[in-house]
């Protein structure tokens, strides 16, 4: 890794707030001033995925001091980020989207939660929607979840139903995954795990991270001591096909490399079924295009299965869902289209402190010789 000036004196001078951009110049107006004011000592980087837009000049002009990292092609969220990673040297990166509004505090009880225990790899602060700041936003919300099919969901969030943040997801705890809206990554646990997978593009990229930092013996929590805000759906709309497309090849080849082999089969199995049921409800919409992005889904994963029996084969060994912090031991889709629930806590998954009994004393020794080697 090439190394970096010296960052700015600060409780935060380890730690790099990379933002990855394309083509959003508003975003970097709208928000910026704020990471820039909130830094806390930390290093700003802009990794600008070959704009087309003024946002470099702009940027140039306007905040001189924010480091500049220019890719020559766009090479979407995953490389993206990946690229500007190994161009940083710090012990800490947080990956902050372009549209979300930081708030005053926002970045040290991350860092904080990282420093007392080096087997926590990632983190996430509280995230609430900018355009309707009383409520959780859709991406985060407060920690992420997985169901026994692999099924993301969030405190705060299930499916499309977004609850008003009361302070009842105030506290930190162990969860499943931590958003990529913005997530603060440990750098040695990012490096050794190779960064966000590649072939994802962008969507679902920080679950399988979150997933495959479990499998490797470290932990990931929600920190209720921060607040962001998102606006969401900044690149692409939320009823668009490349994202329909993008969700479902990339939900199936998640559970694909992650999965604990005596759960595999059942479910992928489970998966595919359900997929083909959305696809039917696209096509009783109307929407036609939708329909045959999740058909063309599952048909590349089957094409580059060669490629995705790799990538899992290096993720082993493969935690079980009882074994996983932030996991709800049934169906996400049957609780909420069957039994009718629409809050987190009606799903009654067990209190996040006892998770926390999944560290070192519960993985893989293998596992936790990881932890021990990078932390």
């Amino acid at each position: 890794m090439a190394s970096s000036p010296l960052p700015p004196a600060g409780p935060c001078a380890d730690v790099a707030v990379v933002i990855l951009n394309w083509n959003g110049r508003h975003w970097l107006q709208q928000f910026l001033p704020a990471v820039v004011e909130h830094a806390d000592g930390a290093t700003i980087v802009v990794a600008d995925n070959a704009s087309t837009d003024d946002s470099v000049a702009w940027l140039q002009q306007h905040f001189p001091a924010v480091r500049l990292l220019q890719h020559a092609e766009n090479l979407g969220f995953c490389e993206g980020y990946n690229h500007a990673l190994r161009q940083l040297d710090f012990r800490y990166y947080v990956l902050l989207n372009s549209d979300v509004q930081v708030t005053p505090g926002w970045l040290l009880p991350l860092r904080e939660l990282l420093e007392r225990d080096a087997t926590i790899a990632a983190c996430q602060p509280k995230i609430r929607a900018f355009n309707q700041p009383e409520a959780f936003e859709y991406a985060g919300a407060g920690g992420g979840y997985l169901d026994q099919l692999g099924y993301p969901f969030c405190r705060g969030r299930l499916f499309d139903t977004l609850e008003t943040d009361h302070g009842q997801y105030d506290d930190s705890r162990p969860v499943a995954w931590a958003t990529g809206a913005c997530m603060l990554v440990r750098a040695s646990a990012w490096h050794a795990l190779g960064g966000l997978e590649p072939a994802f593009f962008a969507h679902m990229e920080e679950i399988d991270l979150c997933w495959r930092l479990q499998n490797a013996g470290y932990g990931v929590w929600y920190c209720g001591q921060s607040t962001v805000f998102h606006v969401g759906g900044g690149t692409l709309p939320k009823s668009n096909p490349r994202k329909t497309y993008l969700n479902f090849r990339n939900g199936l080849a998640l559970v694909y490399k992650n999965a604990a082999p005596a759960e595999l089969f059942g479910t992928v199995a489970a998966r595919v079924l359900l997929d083909w049921v959305a696809a039917a409800r696209f096509l009783t919409q109307g929407a036609w295009a939708d329909a045959q992005a999740i058909g063309r889904a599952h048909w590349h994963v089957w094409q580059q299965r060669a490629y995705w029996r790799q990538r899992r084969q290096l993720g082993r060994p493969h935690l079980r869902v009882a074994e996983r912090a932030g996991t709800y031991a049934g169906s996400l889709v049957w609780a909420y289209f069957g039994r009718g629930v629409r809050t987190f806590r009606d799903l009654q998954i067990p209190d996040g402190a006892a998770l926390s009994a999944h560290g070192p004393a519960h993985v893989h020794p293998e596992r936790q010789r990881k932890v021990e080697h990078n932390g």
